[in-house]
């Protein structure tokens, strides 16, 4: 991922949408589907796409001094 984020695309991935299970990069906590959370593609790799719990990513973006959507 970059350091600074600023060519990180992210992506909202609304509750009707969520239909797997993933694994937060931030919590290694589980997002279960039907859960609101993002997806966030470092310089738009799709290969290095990771998904997000909302709360993880959004003190992720604070950390790194960027919009966290």
């Amino acid at each position: 991922m970059g350091a600074d984020g600023l060519n990180d695309e992210v992506r909202v991935v609304q509750p009707g949408a969520a239909r797997k299970r993933y694994l937060c990069p931030a919590c290694d906590g589980f997002i279960e589907p039907g859960v609101f959370h993002y997806v966030v593609l470092p310089d738009g790799i799709v290969d290095l796409r990771r998904h997000w719990h909302r709360g993880c990513w959004e003190r992720e973006a604070h950390r790194r001094g960027i919009s966290p959507w």
